[in-house]
């Protein structure tokens, strides 16, 4: 069954994750109940499937799968594939009240800021982190008015979990990657992109391949914090930008 990321897993008016009474239109829509294995792959390396997978999550859905490699991986093995569109029979889907310990505000992430009890994680691309630029070439009309990263976060990007082909990379080679820079689960982990899809994909890597306790995905990000009044902001060579600058 299609899930269209922008259309269902996002409010269409508000800058917000779909409310609880809409993911349980969108589980009942698909066919779904509580107790359903869902399976989720898409494009842009997972990173849209992992963002559906981590807005469910909050919700209360607990068993699902991310097909590992994605869509892009079942291709090049040339797995079965139709162009039918399902007809599954709609169901009357009850989520949970939402798990807000998976994700982090504005306010969370400024109440941690300075403090070495938390790990900070920007899964953005260098130039983005550095202040290079506010936001990817394919998305340049939607950069925040300031540029930089949150003081603090260290920059791991996100598709450094994964190989070649979009498969994850093996636990021990991920350990080694987040440790390097300091993050290994002794401390609560905030991660944070542009909008939040990329970060929701180290968010499962963290929580479920490395197994951390306590990780969260600020799905406001770069787009919320680069455009807020008041917040301050590092650039590559860690000269902060004053607060209100």
């Amino acid at each position: 069954m299609l899930v269209d990321w922008k259309r269902d897993i996002n409010d269409t008016v508000r800058r917000d994750i779909l409310s609880r009474e809409q993911f349980e239109r969108l589980l009942g829509r698909v066919g779904a109940t509580p107790e359903s294995t869902l399976v989720l792959y898409g494009d842009m390396r997972n990173s849209f499937a992992a963002f559906s997978f981590w807005a469910f999550t909050i919700y209360g859905h607990r068993d699902m799968r991310l097909l590992n490699g994605g869509r892009r991986k079942w291709f090049e093995e040339n797995r079965p594939t139709t162009e039918e569109v399902p007809s599954n029979e709609a169901t009357r889907y009850q989520g949970a009240e939402a798990d807000t310990s998976l994700r982090a505000f504005l306010p969370d992430v400024r109440e941690v800021l300075g403090r070495d009890d938390f790990n900070l994680v920007d899964v953005r691309s260098p130039a983005e982190y550095k202040g290079e630029i506010s936001a990817p070439p394919e998305y340049a009309n939607e950069g925040a008015q300031r540029a930089g990263h949150i003081p603090g976060a260290a920059n791991i990007p996100w598709a450094q979990a994964i190989q070649d082909d979009d498969t994850f990379k093996s636990v021990d080679e991920l350990r080694t990657l987040y440790a390097a820079q300091g993050v290994t689960g002794d401390n609560p982990v905030i991660t944070y992109c542009r909008i939040g899809e990329r970060s929701s994909h180290t968010w499962f890597v963290l929580r479920y391949l490395l197994g951390f306790p306590t990780v969260s995905n600020y799905d406001g990000s770069w787009s919320e914090w680069g455009n807020s009044v008041g917040v301050p902001v590092e650039k590559e060579a860690r000269e902060a930008v004053p607060a209100g600058a």
